[in-house]
């Protein structure tokens, strides 16, 4: 199958991001990847450097085409939209040269210019939705959906062949907003089963019970509500992994602190700052358990790596987490910014270590056989070949 992935944003492949929106652009690179084994992928994306060369081959199967669409440097998705007739006209213009069975597109930009793009081509275009909801909109009522951007997931979702939801959340979210419920996948994000396994080497430690939080700092990622936990789990230590470089001088980490030293738990908590992906699995091998606490969930991917390593999780009922993460079996599920629950919880799991292990060899299994790349890859083809039998 010649499969084309439409995006409208050039992502590297391996991040120290560690934000929901990082780990889907990482999944559609590991992703490509995968599907190269036997298919042959183009990833068609916008010229963001002049130092990137236009054409390159990044694994067996899989080539990286940059198209030239206004200045060469990275912009905002309103940014890209603005340029949007010329990523437009040059993707069809490669689409015409090398036509592919299914396009598989990623972003507002992204899904529009393959769209219009392919028009008279009769090529089944798939489309993955990037979240519509702000950060935080589900607990803030004046953070509500931008109504420009709900008019254009209904568009697109109306005219694309298939409609790929992260979760069952999201695939709720697209019926309400009038996308056929018939079109709609549920393909989650996958993580590398091989990186994060059951055993493998793990970060130093003391002696004290550890508690782990890795994303980014802002408050509708979860930090604040884990270090207010801490101050209920009197005997753990919190890691936190997440934020830029220079942790001293970022705003977030900055109120964090203050909020630790306010709450009496500074002695207890660690800030790493960002740290590689190459950490993160050792990183989590070191705690007893891992608080996954966001308000979102669109991935839920630092979730699936804990239960993956077979590290309990306590995980925010809320998007790809309600999937994921089965309360009581594979981990535990708490409501968003609710310290007092998370810290019983935590209390709860951390004087059990028989607990602990079962819940750590089930999340294993679950990710295993539910979320690896393979696994991902073989469901979006099923998607693909659906889309292709439609449009015949």
């Amino acid at each position: 199958m010649n499969i084309a992935f439409v995006a409208s944003d050039a992502v590297p492949a391996d991040t120290t991001d560690h934000s929901d929106a990082a780990a889907q652009h990482a999944h559609l690179y590991a992703v490509a990847r995968e599907l190269g084994r036997e298919h042959r992928v183009t990833i068609y994306t916008r010229l963001d450097s002049p130092g990137r060369r236009p054409k390159t081959r990044i694994a067996h199967g899989v080539t990286v085409e940059h198209l030239p669409a206004g200045p060469a440097e990275k912009l905002p998705e309103d940014g890209v939209l603005s340029h949007l007739s010329d990523f437009t006209a040059e993707l069809h213009r490669r689409l015409d040269d090398d036509r592919p069975d299914v396009i598989h597109a990623h972003s507002w930009a992204g899904a529009l210019a393959a769209l219009v793009g392919t028009e008279g081509m009769r090529v089944p275009v798939a489309q993955t939705l990037p979240r519509l909801r702000p950060d935080g909109a589900r607990n803030h009522p004046d953070r509500r959906l931008d109504p420009a951007r709900i008019r254009l997931a209904r568009a697109i979702g109306r005219r694309a062949d298939a409609v790929i939801a992260g979760c069952v959340d999201q695939e709720h979210e697209l019926i309400r907003l009038g996308v056929p419920r018939n079109s709609i996948a549920v393909v989650p994000c996958g993580i590398d089963v091989e990186r994060f396994r059951r055993h493998g080497p793990a970060a130093a430690r003391g002696k004290r019970p550890r508690l782990l939080h890795i994303g980014p700092l802002s408050p509708d990622f979860g930090a604040y509500t884990a270090v207010r936990a801490l101050e209920g789990v009197t005997d753990a230590e919190l890691v936190i992994a997440g934020g830029p470089d220079q942790i001293e001088a970022d705003p977030d980490a900055h109120r964090l602190m203050l909020l630790a030293k306010e709450t009496g738990v500074e002695d207890r908590v660690t800030f790493l700052g960002r740290v590689s992906a190459t950490i993160v699995p050792k990183l989590i091998h070191s705690a007893d358990v891992v608080l996954s606490l966001p308000s979102e969930a669109t991935a839920g991917v630092v979730a699936l790596e804990a239960m993956a390593c077979g590290v309990p999780v306590i995980a925010s009922a809320v998007g790809a987490h309600l999937d994921s993460v089965l309360d009581g079996v594979t981990g535990l599920l708490v409501p968003p910014a609710n310290p007092a629950r998370t810290a019983r919880l935590a209390r709860e799991l951390l004087s059990d270590p028989t607990r602990r292990a079962a819940l750590g060899f089930a999340g294993a299994d679950r990710v295993r056989s539910r979320y690896s790349y393979q696994r991902v890859s073989h469901e979006l083809l099923r998607v693909y070949e659906e889309a292709m039998a439609g449009v015949r």
